[in-house]
């Protein structure tokens, strides 16, 4: 039987969510999805849920602490004061008020948030990544020898594919030049340019702490974009636009016929990566297997999406847990982390 537990949710306050989504269109549900799911979830497990919506002050989570005393805060931040690489530091504050707190710590958000910072770090312990190179706003943007077109240019710290369009891939240096000052101007952030790999995208989820379990492998499927001229990437729209995914066809589901080994090194690669960048908790490593069967390393992604049958629970579904058993999982983590130490 499941300890009834006082769990914190904490969120941006426009992602708080309404007690049903009964009069809402399926844009609006989109916005807060996630967190409608997760705390109706932490109710059918019979905890106790209080919300709170934190957007660029501390003191809101400290009276919260000191009234509600919960046993668990289960944080769904992406960002803090608008920046999403701040999040980490808001799990610092939990971290030093001794607070548990589900997903993952500090370092971990902190290495895998900078997409360059984590290919850096990955591609010194030998991980297979494409070429890539940064480009900071005012530096003038020349792409070296070693970096072959084509290239993708997105953010180096935005999440969910924000700025990425079929634009992003470009065939030239002039094509790669603008779309990096797209980037620094219109995104705001420093460009992160690598080597464009076609292939299948494959996204693995993992969860634990000292000892890390993988889930099956799940993989992105472009449906009508397949057929048509482009390139077949995760943007912004195939991601978000809940019409387009539908009008594509794009679907999400178990990733079949994978060349022979592929599987196994793809579970043993996600282990390793997650050690080298420190990630606990639950989170996704996304890759691209190109023809010949490499996998290449994408980003890392702590505290992945898990609204139910998103990628990450879908993958758990299949594994054998329900979406209460998934998030209860994420819960217990967070407090045997909190006991470990």
């Amino acid at each position: 039987m499941t300890r009834k537990l006082r769990v914190l949710h904490i969120t941006h306050p426009d992602y708080l969510p309404p007690a049903s989504t009964e009069g809402f269109s399926e844009k609006e549900i989109n916005v807060w999805k996630t967190d409608f799911d997760v705390v109706r979830a932490l109710g059918e497990l019979g905890h106790e849920v209080r919300s709170l919506g934190v957007r660029d002050e501390l003191v809101p989570i400290r009276d919260a602490l000191e009234d509600y005393k919960p046993h668990i805060v289960f944080n769904l931040l992406e960002q803090f004061a608008g920046i999403p690489e701040f999040d980490q530091h808001v799990v610092s504050y939990l971290e030093l008020l001794g607070v548990p707190y589900t997903g993952c710590n500090p370092r971990g958000l902190t290495l895998a948030r900078d997409k360059s910072l984590a290919k850096k770090v990955v591609s010194y312990h030998r991980v297979p990544t494409p070429a890539f190179i940064v480009f900071r706003a005012g530096r003038k943007v020349r792409r070296p020898r070693r970096l072959q077109l084509p290239v993708i240019v997105k953010s180096t710290t935005e999440e969910s594919s924000l700025g990425i369009s079929q634009a992003s891939v470009a065939r030239t240096d002039e094509a790669m030049i603008e779309r990096v000052a797209f980037i620094h101007e219109k995104v705001g952030t420093d460009a992160l340019v690598e080597e464009y790999i076609e292939g299948r995208e494959l996204y693995v989820g993992v969860y634990g702490n000292r000892r890390l379990s993988t889930l099956p492998i799940w993989e992105l499927g472009f449906g009508k974009l397949s057929t048509k001229p482009g390139i077949r990437i995760a943007t912004e729209r195939v991601k978000h636009d809940v019409e387009y995914q539908k009008n594509m066809k794009i679907e999400h589901g178990p990733a079949e016929d994978l060349p022979q080994g592929v599987a196994a090194r793809a579970e043993r690669l996600t282990r390793r990566i997650c050690r080298v960048l420190e990630i606990d908790g639950y989170g996704r490593i996304d890759y691209r297997l190109d023809a010949e069967g490499k996998l290449h390393f994408l980003e890392a992604n702590p505290n992945s999406e898990i609204a139910w049958e998103e990628e990450y629970a879908s993958a758990a579904e299949s594994a054998g847990f329900s979406y209460p058993q998934l998030i209860q999982k994420i819960v217990s983590l967070g407090l045997s982390r909190a006991r470990q130490r």
